[in-house]
């Protein structure tokens, strides 16, 4: 066969996965069927946080390409698929593209092949949607005539400790043998390779993980809200609570929880539980009641601030820092800035934003005014607040230059800043 592995879907997943492969020294195809990325990607252009145009460079030197062509999926000894599972009615995933991408590959399926699916979904998606529909348009038998697995991805956009190598690989395949042999590929090019029963396993391992997170998120949110009124400082009593050495790991209260992982995926479960076994998983529903009226949280806290000193939040200028879900990158897939900021615009407010990685930010169908003195604006502004603690900004000295400075992310140690 030409290639080691084709990668379908080249987002935040399946691009640094075929990048690591590549390095690897595999023959690596990249399969989109969006022609935009497929172009810029073959001229050396990235639109992924975690890769620049260079390393997408060094990824064609190796050999990579990307193609919108399905037909050369047959030439590829193993597919992986990386398409996004959005959240669909219902709080169940979407499926359709993963479903668009198990399609392109049975229609080229051939004898031998490692089919994985790393896309996020509920238990069962591997052995009950992936594999009949590979069977019925090959006309071949998973683990059998071709090797079928599910391996969750975990990349982290712009952690820059730990990426594709050196986090461990979690694998369950359909069959012994099909285990066998998806822990052989990810061998190759990942440091450590854990094996679990089955495909359901490794399904709910992912969403255990992002569960785990999502109700101590949840925790600490709703603690947010009763120690404010209580006139107690979280962060203190985090940071207290974090010296004992065993039993506690530390979760911080935010203004919602954004990304892909951490509002949607914990859903998945709860879905399949609830339309499966008849009942609801709590602490996930919990949750993300909680995690999801943060935003309306943080705008009651700012109207307060404005109220307390005289002034209504209906006409007042309100300039959000950072309108990204997590801190020094580009990618603003659920973050509670948007919600935040509709919610602040219904109240009367004109809100301006300042991002250093977000050229323009649409909420609605209104494009949000952005600037890019942030000194000026920030000391102009009846109300700064901190969303998104990006590198570039020091809170203490912007809460010093400004008239109101709500710090959501509790890094600011000022005290003419408000903390969450």
């Amino acid at each position: 066969m030409t290639y080691d592995v084709v990668v379908l879907g080249l987002g935040y997943v399946g691009l640094p996965l075929a990048q690591q492969a590549t390095r690897a020294g595999l023959r690596v195809l990249g399969f989109d069927v969006k022609p935009g990325v497929v172009t810029a990607l073959n001229a050396g252009r990235s639109h992924v946080d975690d890769l620049t145009d260079a390393d997408v460079r060094e990824m064609i030197g190796g050999g990579f390409r990307a193609t919108t062509d399905e037909t050369l999926i047959a030439d590829a000894g193993t597919a992986v698929i990386c398409v996004p599972t959005p959240l669909a009615e219902g709080d169940g995933p979407d499926l359709r593209a993963v479903v668009g991408a198990t399609e392109a590959i049975g229609r080229n399926l051939r004898p031998g092949t490692l089919v994985v699916l790393e896309s996020t979904t509920y238990p069962g998606t591997t052995d009950e949607v992936v594999r009949p529909l590979l069977e019925k348009l090959s006309g071949l038998t998973a683990g059998i005539d071709f090797h079928l697995a599910f391996s969750p991805e975990r990349i982290d956009p712009g952690n820059e400790r730990f990426g594709p190598r050196n986090t461990p690989k979690v694998v369950g395949g359909y069959t012994r043998a099909c285990a066998d042999r998806v822990a052989a590929f990810y061998g190759r090019f990942v440091d450590t390779v854990v094996r679990t029963k089955g495909t359901r396993e490794a399904e709910t391992a992912k969403l255990l993980e992002n569960t785990y997170r999502h109700v101590n998120i949840a925790l600490v949110n709703e603690m947010a809200r009763f120690c404010h009124e209580l006139g107690i400082d979280l962060w203190d009593v985090i940071h207290a609570a974090s010296t004992k050495p065993f039993g506690f790991q530390a979760f911080f209260p935010g203004p919602g929880v954004g990304g892909h992982c951490i509002p949607i995926d914990p859903n998945y479960l709860s879905h399949n539980v609830r339309s499966k076994l008849g009942y609801p998983f709590r602490f996930v529903e919990l949750a993300q009641e909680i995690n999801a009226t943060m935003p309306d949280y943080v705008a009651r806290r700012a109207q307060n601030l404005l109220n307390a000193d005289g002034q209504a939040v209906h006409g007042a200028t309100i300039l959000l820092l950072g309108v990204t879900y997590k801190p020094n990158i580009a990618d603003q897939r659920e973050s509670p800035a948007t919600p935040l900021a509709g919610r602040l615009s219904a109240l009367g407010a004109t809100v301006m934003y300042h991002d250093p990685h977000v050229a323009s930010w649409t909420v609605g169908d209104i494009e949000v005014a952005r600037t890019d003195d942030l000194e000026g604006a920030a000391a102009a502004a009846d109300l700064v607040i901190l969303v998104q603690n990006h590198r570039e900004y020091d809170a203490d000295h912007l809460a010093g230059v400004s008239k109101r400075f709500f710090d959501t992310r509790g890094v600011t140690t000022a005290k003419e800043a408000h903390r969450l």
